[in-house]
């Protein structure tokens, strides 16, 4: 049996070894992944990051500093983020809440939800949506 040990500090090498094994089986198992970057920034102030990856638009981050919400900012960075899924031959779009405003916002641009993990964090829900493109 082989031996395993616990971290609170792994180091970048060793994140890597399991990324890049998982990503080497995922491929033999699924076919390339072609993941590309992709960001709308507000400069020094937040926007949107994540990714796309087997056809799918997956927002890790949307951040709207507090003077411009309620001004539609989200729904015009979320669908230029589309628009390029979209452009890269993404056929859906993902992303994740526990934020009742955020979830409000993602309703409104025609995300629908799929799954729930309640008191995540603590108090709250957290709320997976996702959008056909």
């Amino acid at each position: 049996m082989r031996e395993f040990e616990f971290t609170a500090a792994p180091s970048p090498e060793e994140l890597a070894a399991i990324t890049d094994a998982l990503s080497a089986f995922n491929k033999a198992d699924v076919g390339p992944a072609d993941r590309r970057p992709l960001a709308i920034l507000i400069r020094d102030t937040g926007g949107l990051s994540g990714f796309t990856a087997w056809g799918w638009l997956f927002t890790q981050m949307l951040y709207i500093p507090d003077t411009l919400r309620g001004t539609g900012i989200a729904g015009r960075i979320l669908a230029q983020a589309e628009q390029e899924a979209r452009a890269r031959g993404c056929r859906g779009a993902w992303i994740d809440t526990f934020s009742p405003q955020a979830l409000r916002a993602y309703l409104r641009q025609g995300y629908e939800v799929f799954g729930e993990l309640e008191d995540f964090p603590k108090g709250r829900t957290r709320s997976f949506l996702r959008k056909m493109l």
